[in-house]
Order: C-alpha cells, then structure tokens, then sequence
C-alpha cells in the first residue's frame, strides 16, 4: 500500500469541456478532510442559484480571469490572485465577468476543524 494517491486532471483549460466546468477531487483522490474543485467557465458564466452549507467554509483561490462572488447579497470583486473565505452559513454564488475564461480552485472543509497547520503538522525524518 502506497501512502499517497495521484490523479490527472488535464490541462486547466481543457475543464471548461467537462459538467459545469468543475472537476471534484474528494472521489478521485480518497479525500478524508476537504473537498476540493477546480473550475473552469466561461465568458458570462454565473451560477444560477445562490447556496450556502450545512457545516463547510469555502475557499475560492482565482487563478484567471475576473469574476464576483456574491455573499450575502455583496458582491465581491474578485480576479487572479485573490482569495476569498465564505463561512458555511452565508449565502453564495459566483460569475465570470471577464471577456475570457474565468479559473478557480473552490476548498470545502468543516469550519473549525483544523487541528495543526503548517510546520505545526511537520517532523522532520
């Protein structure tokens, strides 16, 4: 038994061709602690419904593109680089607003259920 798993996603781009231009990882990967999703949508792409979780903050990490992601009736501007929290209980949706594709990894995991992070959670072997 190995102690890692891999997976290909493809090139970035090329995801824009998959269901809702969205690829989960939890499957794929045997996630036990997040679910991760990377996004890819195109110009005037916007999520049809505004959703919010039971018990999962969300990380939205941009890589390209502009877009809004819309908390609580806020819009937040977003673009590449920039990287946006949303607690399990506000309501949300996202939309590309740039005149190309707009990519984002979204993170799901139980809101205050991190333990160790960073060196915290390393040994040196």
């Amino acid at each position: 038994m190995t102690n890692y798993t891999t997976t290909e996603l493809g090139k970035i781009h090329e995801i824009i061709n998959h269901e809702n231009g969205k690829v989960f990882l939890h499957d794929a990967l045997d996630l036990s602690s997040c679910e991760i999703s990377v996004n890819a949508v195109p110009k005037g792409f916007k999520v049809p419904f505004n959703h919010k979780h039971k018990q999962n903050e969300e990380v939205y990490i941009i890589l390209k593109g502009e877009g809004i992601i819309t908390i609580d009736g806020e819009p937040v501007k977003v673009k590449e680089g920039s990287v946006v929290k949303v607690l399990p209980e506000a309501a949300r949706t996202i939309e590309n607003t740039s005149d190309n594709e707009f990519q984002f990894i979204c993170i799901q995991a139980k809101v205050n259920s991190l333990e160790q992070y960073g060196l915290g959670d390393a040994e040196l072997c």
